[in-house]
Formats: structure tokens, sequence, C-alpha cells
């Protein structure tokens, strides 16, 4: 195994659930992206279905919605913030604030693909492109 570094990519990936992602390291146990959502936007609501996620918000203003069984919730996400969304979650989130909403995530395990994401009714509807 080999030490890496890198600078955040300028170019950005879309999301299966239509945010801004840009790939940063990962391993087979997981992976760590860099993730935008533009001002005024809604990302899809969407359920994974083999990996857990944990995000730590960095610039911004939002709201983060989740569901799992008969737990539901909406939290707000600013900077400082950090969530969780366990294997099979619905989640949604909306950039409430004046300017991009970024945040860190960490999957685990690695992401497997643009087919991971199960799309499900959210709170809100989405707004970005699909």
């Amino acid at each position: 195994m080999s030490f890496k570094t890198m600078d955040l990519p300028e170019a950005y990936e879309r999301a299966p659930d239509g945010s801004l992602i840009r790939p940063l390291h990962e391993y087979e146990e997981g992976g760590i992206a860099h993730c935008t959502l533009p001002e005024a936007r809604v990302s899809r609501a969407a359920r994974h279905g083999t990996v857990s996620e944990i995000w730590y918000f960095i610039e911004g203003e939002g709201e983060l919605w989740r569901r799992l069984g008969d737990r539901e919730e909406t939290v707000r996400v600013e900077p400082g913030v950090s969530i969780t969304i366990p294997v099979h979650t619905g989640f949604q989130f909306r950039n409430t604030g004046s300017g991009p909403l970024r945040f860190l995530c960490v999957t685990m395990p690695r992401w497997p693909g643009f087919d991971e994401a199960e799309f499900v009714e959210g709170p809100w509807e989405p707004s970005l492109p699909e």
C-alpha cells in the first residue's frame, strides 16, 4: 500500500441525487468525496442499498431529511455539523443559504457506482437535472 496525496479536483461529477461531487481517495473499505449543492437547489430523495455514509459540512446552510423504518427527522446543517446516513436510509437535502452548500462525504464500503441509489419519495420537490 502506498501513500497518496492529491489536490481537490477542479472537475465535478454528478451524483445520482443531483449534487456535484469530486471524488478524493478511496480504499476497498471506503472512500471520501467533496460534495456541493448549488444555491437554492434541492437534491433528489434516495436510499442506498449497500453503503452507509458520514457527512461533515464545511460551507453553507441547509436542511437534511432522513427516514429509516419508523424514524424520520429533518435537521439543520451548517459548517461544523456532521450527520450519518445508515444503509437503507431515505435521505434528501436542500440548500437554504446564499451560497453553495459543501460537505465531505465518507462512504463505507467504497461507492459501488451510480446504480447504488434507489430513488424514494422525499419531503421536497427536487430542483436539479435528472
